[in-house]
C-alpha cells in the first residue's frame, strides 16, 4: 500500500464526532447529581506528563495540538523516548496547500463550528501558528503520540480505534485518546448526557448511521435536539429524541446512556437501570456508563452492585471520594436500621432509615418499607401510610430480585408484609390478606412470614364475624368477636372503634370511651373514633371533653351540619353547667338586622360572642363579603351575628363611630374585644373562630 493511502486510512480513524454542543471543562460535582442533572461529571485523573524537562519546542502532554502534530508529521519529525513531538516553528501553508512529499490534507467532516463549539478541540487556546482549525494531521500518528517515519514497522491491529476527543478539559490544542478512556491516558470528562453519541462506539460514524425515511434527520441532529430538551428539564421531549437516536444507532453506549438520563428525570428508574446495564455491556471500559449505573443502583438501594460499578468506574477514571462516602453511609445506616428492627428499637430504626435515604438511597423499596414499619410501630399510622404510598409510586416493580434478607426474610416478601400490616391498621383487611399471601408465595419457608399471614387472616376473620353480628343486632357477641381479633393484633384501631360502637349500643359509655382512646392512640385523627367518643362524653355529661372533640371534628368536617349542631348543643350544655345565660343562644342563626340603639345594646350585652357587621347596600366590597358572613353563621352556630346597614340606620352607625364599611366589631360578654375595618376573608374567619372557641 502506498504511503499516501496509509496516511489517508489512519487519518480517517481520527474523525471528530461532535454535535456542536459546547463542552466546557467539567465542574467537580457529585456523581449522584448525574441522575437528575446533565452536567455532573466524574472527576478526571490527572494528565500523564513526561519525565523529560520541558523546552520551548516540546509538548509535555501526549495529547498534542493538531497543528503541531500535522507539521511534525509532514516533515517526518522524530519523537523522543517519551512520545513528545517537536513543534514546527515555521508558519503552515494556506488552506489547501500541499507540502512536498506529504499526503493530502484530510478534513474531519464535522461542521465548521465543531471545533469552537467543543471547547476548542482544535483551536481552544490555539496560537497564530495553527490556523488550520479543520485539518487533521498527515503522517502516521501512533497511540503513544510518536510520529513514525516512512520506514517504521506497521502497527498491530487495534482492538479499540483511536478517536479524537471533544476537547473537554485541558489537553493542549486537541486531545487524542482511546475511546472510553482506555490506553492509560487522560480521558474526557463525563457529563450526564453525551454531546455526541460516538465516543463509546467509534466504529459508527455519522455517515455510516442509517437515516430512515421520515426519521427527521441523522443521529447527530436527533441527539442534539434531545440534549437541548434535556437541559431545559423537558425529559419527555428529550426521551422522544433519544428513542430515535437509539433506533438509529442501537449499539451506541452513549445513546443508551442519554436515554437512561431522560428516564431517570421522568422517575422511570427500572427502565433507566436496564438502559444503563445495556450501555455498560456495549462499552465495558466506559467510566461514564459505570458511574451512572453505580449512582442509580445506590438510589435503588442496591449497595453491592453500586460498589462494583463505582470500582469499575474508578479503574477507568479517578472517581469522586464523596461517592464512596455516600455508599459507605447508606450501607452503614441500612445495617444499623435492620439491627434495630431485630430488637424492636423502632425509634432507632426510623432514624437510621431516614439517614440512609438522605444519603442517596431515596428510591430503595427496602428502606422505605423499613421506615414505614417503624412508623407503624410508633403509632404514626398516617406517616406510615404516606411512606407506603410513595413506595408504591416507585417504578421498581420490574427490578430483579434482591439478595438482601431481614432475619432470613427476602426483601420483596418483607415489602409486601409491611404493606399488609399498614393496610390492616387502616381497615383494608381484604387487601392486607392478599398482600400477606403474596409474601408467602415469594418466601414460603420463612417462619415470620407465616406467623404474620396467620395473624392477618385471623384479624380479618374476626372483623368480618363482628360486623355480621353487629348488623344482626347481637352487640354483645359482636364485641366478643372484635375482642378475639384484638388478641392477635392488640393495636388495631378499627377493631377498637368497632367494639366501642358495640359498647355504645349496650349503653356502656365508659367502656366505649376507653376503646375510642385506644384507637386514637394509634390513629389520632380517626374520625369515627372521635365521633363515638364525643357522643359517649355527651351521654356521660362530660361537656368539656365533649365540646373539645366536637371542635376538632368541626375543623375537619366544616360542612357537616350534624357535627355543627352537636357542637352547639354541647356548648349550650357546658354554659348551663357554669351558670351562664343561654336564652339568647341559637343554632345556625342568620344575620339579624339591627335598626335601633336599644336592639344594639341588648345584642352587645348578651352572654357569649356577638359579631356586629356594619355594611352598606351600595358598597361593592360589602356585597362580595356578605355571602361569606352567612357561611360563618353556619360554621359558628354559638356566635350571634348582627347586621347594621349604615344607610338605613345612621344613628346606630354614629353611636358606634363607624365611617368606613365593611367594619366588624366582636363583643364578648358585653366588652368589645376586636374591631376590623375592611378585613380580608381569612382574617375575619380566623378572628370569629378564635373567639367562638375561646368562649366555650
Amino acid at each position: 500500500m502506498a504511503e499516501a493511502d496509509r496516511v489517508r486510512l489512519r487519518a480517517a480513524a481520527l474523525t471528530l464526532d461532535d454535535t456542536g454542543v459546547g463542552d466546557k471543562p467539567d465542574k467537580k460535582t457529585d456523581l449522584f447529581a448525574d441522575l437528575g442533572s446533565p452536567v455532573s461529571p466524574l472527576r478526571l485523573r490527572p494528565a500523564t506528563t513526561s519525565s523529560s524537562s520541558s523546552s520551548a519546542g516540546s509538548v509535555k502532554s501526549p495529547a498534542l495540538g493538531i497543528a503541531e502534530t500535522a507539521v511534525a508529521a509532514g516533515r517526518g519529525g522524530r519523537g523522543n523516548h517519551s512520545g513528545e513531538l517537536v513543534a514546527e516553528s515555521n508558519p503552515p501553508r494556506p488552506l489547501g496547500h500541499r507540502r512536498s512529499g506529504s499526503g493530502p490534507l484530510i478534513f474531519s467532516g464535522g461542521s465548521s463550528s465543531a471545533g469552537s463549539g467543543a471547547g476548542g478541540a482544535y483551536g481552544g487556546g490555539s496560537t497564530a501558528s495553527s490556523p488550520l482549525t479543520n485539518a487533521l494531521p498527515t503522517g502516521n500518528i501512533c497511540p503513544s503520540g510518536r510520529v513514525a517515519g516512512a520506514a517504521a514497522a506497521p502497527h498491530p491491529p487495534r482492538t479499540r480505534p483511536v478517536v479524537l476527543g471533544s476537547g473537554t478539559g485541558h489537553y493542549g490544542h486537541g486531545s487524542i485518546m482511546r475511546s472510553g478512556g482506555g490506553g492509560g491516558g487522560t480521558v474526557p470528562a463525563r457529563s450526564s448526557i453525551d454531546a455526541t453519541p460516538f465516543h463509546c462506539n467509534s466504529s459508527r460514524s455519522p455517515a455510516s448511521c442509517p437515516v430512515p425515511p421520515g426519521s427527521g434527520g441523522g443521529l447527530q441532529e436527533v441527539t442534539r435536539a434531545g440534549n437541548d430538551w434535556y437541559k431545559k428539564g423537558r425529559y419527555g421531549e428529550a426521551l422522544r429524541h433519544y428513542d430515535r437516536a437509539v433506533a438509529l444507532c442501537p449499539d451506541s453506549a452513549a445513546c443508551r446512556g442519554n436515554r437512561a438520563a431522560a428516564l431517570i428525570g421522568l422517575g422511570r428508574l427500572a427502565e433507566a437501570l436496564r438502559e444503563c446495564e445495556e450501555a455498560v455491556r456495549l462499552d465495558q471500559a466506559s467510566a461514564r456508563a459505570h458511574g451512572r449505573l453505580a449512582g442509580l443502583c445506590l438510589r435503588l438501594g442496591m449497595v453491592d452492585k453500586a460498589r462494583m460499578h463505582f470500582t469499575l468506574a474508578g479503574n477507568a477514571n479517578q472517581s469522586d471520594p464523596a461517592d464512596w462516602q455516600k455508599l459507605h453511609e447508606v450501607e452503614s445506616h441500612q445495617e444499623r436500621c435492620m439491627d434495630a428492627r431485630k430488637i424492636g428499637d423502632w425509634r432507632s430504626a426510623l432514624r437510621e432509615a431516614d439517614a440512609a435515604i438522605a444519603n442517596g438511597a431515596d428510591s430503595s423499596q427496602l428502606l422505605l418499607a423499613l421506615r414505614s414499619e417503624a412508623l407503624l410501630r410508633l403509632h404514626k399510622l398516617e406517616e406510615a401510610d404516606s411512606t407506603i404510598t410513595s413506595l408504591l409510586k416507585l417504578d421498581n416493580a420490574s427490578l430483579p430480585p434482591r439478595p438482601t434478607k431481614l432475619s432470613g426474610m427476602a426483601a420483596e416478601s418483607y415489602v409486601h408484609i409491611v404493606q399488609a400490616q399498614v393496610n390492616m391498621a387502616l381497615g383494608r383487611f381484604d387487601s392486607a390478606v392478599a398482600l400477606a399471601e403474596k409474601a408467602r408465595l415469594i418466601d414460603p419457608g420463612n417462619s415470620e412470614v407465616g406467623v404474620i399471614l396467620n395473624n392477618v387472616r385471623l384479624v380479618a376473620r374476626a372483623r368480618t364475624q363482628g360486623n355480621d353480628l353487629f348488623k344482626a343486632g347481637k352487640f354483645a357477641e359482636a364485641s366478643i368477636a372484635y375482642g378475639e381479633g384484638l388478641k392477635h393484633e392488640p393495636s388495631n384501631p378499627v377493631l377498637y372503634c368497632n367494639r366501642a360502637a358495640c359498647w355504645s349500643k349496650l349503653g356502656r359509655w365508659a367502656k366505649a370511651v376507653e376503646d375510642c382512646n385506644e384507637a386514637l392512640k394509634v390513629q389520632p385523627n380517626y374520625t369515627k373514633a372521635l365521633l363515638r367518643r364525643a357522643a359517649s362524653y355527651a351521654k356521660l355529661e362530660r361537656w368539656d371533653d365533649c365540646v373539645r372533640d366536637y371542635e376538632v371534628l368541626r375543623k375537619d368536617l366544616p360542612g357537616d351540619t350534624e357535627v355543627a349542631e352537636s357542637l352547639f348543643h354541647a356548648q349550650v350544655a357546658l354554659k348551663m353547667t357554669r351558670g351562664e345565660e343561654v336564652s339568647n343562644m341559637k343554632f345556625g342563626g342568620k344575620l339579624e338586622a339591627v335598626t335601633s340603639l336599644e336592639q344594639l345594646r341588648d345584642a352587645i350585652h348578651s352572654p357569649g360572642v356577638s359579631v356586629l357587621y356594619f355594611m352598606a347596600t351600595t358598597n361593592r366590597q360589602c356585597t362580595q363579603i356578605t355571602s361569606s358572613v352567612d357561611s360563618l353563621c353556619s360554621e359558628c352556630p354559638s356566635v350571634n351575628f348582627l347586621k347594621v346597614n349604615i344607610d338605613e340606620s345612621p344613628t346606630v352607625a354614629k353611636a358606634e363611630n363607624v365611617r368606613v364599611v365593611p367594619t366588624f366589631k366582636i363583643y364578648k360578654d358585653g366588652a368589645r374585644v376586636k374591631e376590623m375595618i375592611c378585613p380580608s376573608l381569612q382574617v375575619l374567619r380566623y378572628s370569629v373562630r378564635h373567639y367562638a372557641v375561646s368562649s366555650s
